[in-house]
């Protein structure tokens, strides 16, 4: 990746690929549309798994909104903190009414830094009176240190059981601010710290910190259960740090990430990589296969890649406000060559490998 901390989200800099409709020419051109390589649809029909349909639905996944403190460089939200998109209290109270009524155990709270919206705590309160299992804050560590108004929110996640999940590049300092920015991994380092005193990531503690990698640079990540133990071990002897587990998220060719690929030439070398680690048994357990993705504004997707993208369910309801689990789980889930991320080697989701 470039030495260089990028200041601006490709929104803010009126890059093309900040429109999902430019993204998706560059995955639906080139070396695809010359059949160089198999579209992602032509791969699962060779392995008779088109079109792909939804299982029982599991997680509530819920985009509260692309302000973050932060300006990664592989992120596929194009998140930053010049990012304004926040979900409105009558959006989040929408979501609350199909908490109460959902067949889905997890509800999974993302951004941006989902903690930066203004209702992020009184929503959480509300839903975590709702009776879901799973409670997921995607955390990006260093919102923890940002600012004395943050600095509560190991207890406030406890208070709530809240089910930690904190982006964490690496266990040195060179490889984690590389990818994150300057400052990130000794706030990070400080932060896991801060919630393993409030009891988070313990062995036998019912409150669980897991953490999540994402490659440097343009290339698949290695086996998620030695990386695992790699990073307990560095993490432990170091800085005295526990945790639950690691997933290793491959990073999808979308948003920052997509950009990166281009501008360093390595854009047809990373989908042929994706292509060829095409495991039609990570088809079968695909997030988008048990989640729907609820954006800030309340459209519902069938991943959070989905939702960068702008593709919108299959469905006849297609935002939070018709909600309607019958109708949504008869639907064709929405593909594109962004989807061999998910399927290469072990399979990628927001909770790991899935082969």
């Amino acid at each position: 990746m470039p030495a260089t901390q990028t200041k601006k989200s490709l929104h803010k800099r009126h890059d093309d690929l900040a429109q999902a409709n430019k993204q998706l020419e560059v995955l639906s051109g080139g070396i695809f549309a010359d059949g160089e390589l198999p579209t992602f649809a032509k791969k699962i029909k060779e392995t008779n798994q088109f079109p792909l349909r939804p299982k029982k639905l599991e997680i509530l996944q819920i985009n509260v909104g692309y302000m973050c403190n932060q300006v990664c460089e592989h992120c596929h939200v194009d998140a930053g903190p010049d990012r304004k998109e926040i979900m409105t209290w009558e959006t989040m109270e929408q979501c609350l009414e199909v908490i109460k009524n959902t067949g889905a155990h997890t509800l999974d709270l993302t951004g941006g830094a989902p903690e930066m919206n203004p209702n992020f705590r009184r929503f959480v309160e509300e839903a975590s009176k709702a009776g879901i299992k799973d409670f997921i804050v995607r955390s990006n560590l260093t919102i923890i240190r940002a600012n004395k108004k943050y600095y509560d929110l190991p207890e406030f996640f406890k208070k709530h059981n809240v089910h930690v999940v904190s982006s964490m590049p690496h266990w040195t300092r060179g490889k984690t601010d590389k990818q994150r920015g300057e400052g990130v991994f000794d706030k990070s380092i400080k932060a896991l710290q801060e919630l393993n005193a409030v009891g988070y990531g313990m062995p036998d503690s019912d409150l669980r910190l897991d953490l999540v990698y994402n490659p440097n640079g343009a290339y698949l990540p290695s086996d998620q259960a030695g990386m695992e133990k790699d990073f307990k071990k560095a993490l432990m002897e170091d800085f005295s740090i526990q945790f639950h587990n690691l997933f290793a998220i491959t990073n999808l060719p979308i948003a920052r990430f997509l950009d990166y690929l281009i501008a360093s030439e390595n854009y047809e070398d990373y989908m042929y990589q994706l292509v060829e680690a095409y495991n039609p048994a990570a088809v079968a357990n695909v997030m988008c296969t048990n989640t729907i993705s609820i954006s800030w504004d309340g459209w519902l997707y069938d991943c959070d890649f989905n939702q960068m993208l702008d593709l919108k369910v299959n469905s006849k309801v297609k935002h939070i406000s018709e909600y309607n689990e019958d109708v949504l789980n008869d639907r064709n889930i929405i593909i594109s060559q962004h989807c061999y991320g998910c399927t290469a080697g072990a399979g990628s989701s927001c909770q790991g490998t899935v082969a």
